[in-house]
């Protein structure tokens, strides 16, 4: 049974756009759609884990206020990190699932019982599944609610929405 998702910031949970103002603020768009699945995720007993490769206070603000349990920024080995928290929480791959969209994720996501990549990753990107919503898009949500399907929870799912 998959307990733990490993998200990805540029490129899954963000179009992976960088935005500049003048005053030289970075800004990150998200997508309220994945935010709302995280959000069940979560309530639904699972875990969530960011592990990003840049780091932005602009997403511990957001994994915050998802109430993502672990976030890793400026992360160079992402296997590595998630290894260890998986067995902080007493878990294995076989439990885990992942979205990545870029070089840097490959490891993760050969690793892991299920991966994903959003519809405009890179192409040499392998995944298990290639979802049909770009990253920044709704991807994630996609992710968790194939996740659920299969994982036979679309009760338990739709019972957290009511």
């Amino acid at each position: 049974m998959i307990e733990i998702i490993f998200l990805d910031v540029d490129g899954c949970l963000t179009d992976g756009g960088l935005y500049y103002t003048n005053l030289g603020d970075e800004l990150k768009k998200f997508n309220v759609n994945d935010g709302f699945g995280i959000e069940q995720w979560n309530k639904m007993g699972k875990i969530s884990a960011i592990i990003t490769g840049k780091s932005s206070k602009i997403v511990e603000k957001r994994a915050k206020d998802l109430k993502i349990k672990y976030i890793f920024q400026g992360v160079k080995d992402k296997f590595s990190v998630a290894e260890e928290i998986l067995k902080k929480e007493g878990l294995g791959f076989e439990n885990a699932a992942a979205i990545g969209d870029d070089y840097n994720d490959i490891k993760l996501l050969n690793n892991v019982k299920m991966s994903f990549k959003p519809s405009n990753a890179m192409s040499e990107i392998k995944a298990d599944i290639m979802l049909s919503k770009k990253g920044g898009d709704g991807a994630v949500r996609e992710m968790i609610e194939i996740i659920i399907k299969k994982e036979k929870l679309s009760d338990v799912w739709l019972e957290k929405w009511l």
